[in-house]
């Protein structure tokens, strides 16, 4: 055979059987298939002890497990995607996922286009500072400190009404990073002075990291399974499934495990 011919044939091969397998292979999980027969649910690879991936990249997690629980109980058949939180959101309503189930907050604005199922966690938002630093709880609610936080999140929310908005932190002292743990890397090094955050989330960072927990904001935030508006079959289920959980023994012995009560 001509030396120069094989390369190409070759080349020809492998396109058509990319072709084929387009053709007749199920769709990645981050394309929109309307004939997908399970559920996908959506959840931050970084957010312990609620959800993120172990050292095989499994999801884990308080979160994932009381999602796990449910599905069994209502007969649902789900797969668990991490995907970026700051899309996460538009990937709900674009149909890449079909659920949120990771520390994810009830809010008036998210509830304008997004179904809530009941409030299964109340949160507060924590603060954390650099391990040594002599800031103070005070300094920190009251404005005078290089403040961080994960962009899109409730503590955003909280800084942006409550310190920024009144004049008390200047814009130029609020920093917004992609995640959370993203924050905690700047506040490490030094960039930043604080970081405020989901209480469950920061303390189960001081064990790992160089920072230190000095108090928290009675925020009085919940926690729900989104969904889109019409899946309300959906969200029915999801309600019962809360129900049974914490109706059950499971119910404490989870948080027992993942040390939140």
């Amino acid at each position: 055979m001509d030396k120069y011919l094989l390369p190409v044939i070759i080349i020809a091969v492998a396109v058509l059987a990319a072709l084929f397998a387009g053709c007749t292979g199920t769709p990645p999980d981050d394309v929109p298939d309307p004939d997908r027969t399970y559920w996908i649910v959506g959840i931050d690879e970084s957010y312990p002890p609620y959800t993120y991936l172990d050292e095989k990249g499994e999801p884990q997690g308080f979160d994932v497990e009381l999602m796990k629980w449910i599905a069994n109980d209502q007969g649902l058949d789900i797969r668990f995607k991490a995907r970026d939180w700051y899309g996460i959101l538009p990937d709900l309503l674009d149909k890449r996922i079909d659920l949120i189930c990771s520390g994810y907050s009830i809010t008036p604005e998210r509830a304008k286009i997004i179904a809530f199922s009941d409030p299964y966690w109340t949160v507060s938002q924590g603060v954390v500072i650099k391990r040594g630093s002599k800031i103070k709880f005070e300094n920190v609610i009251s404005g005078t400190v290089i403040t961080g936080t994960e962009e899109k999140s409730t503590a955003a929310d909280w800084i942006q009404r409550y310190l920024v908005d009144i004049g008390a932190l200047k814009p130029e002292k609020f920093k917004l990073y992609n995640t959370f743990q993203d924050a905690l890397d700047e506040l490490e090094k030094g960039h930043i002075e604080a970081v405020i955050y989901d209480t469950p989330g920061l303390i189960e960072a001081t064990d790992s990291r160089n920072i230190e927990y000095i108090g928290s904001i009675e925020t009085d935030d919940k926690y729900g399974i989104a969904v889109r508006n019409e899946d309300r079959e959906l969200l029915n289920k999801l309600n019962a499934g809360l129900k049974h959980l914490k109706e059950s023994p499971d119910w404490k012995e989870l948080i027992k495990k993942y040390d939140i009560g």
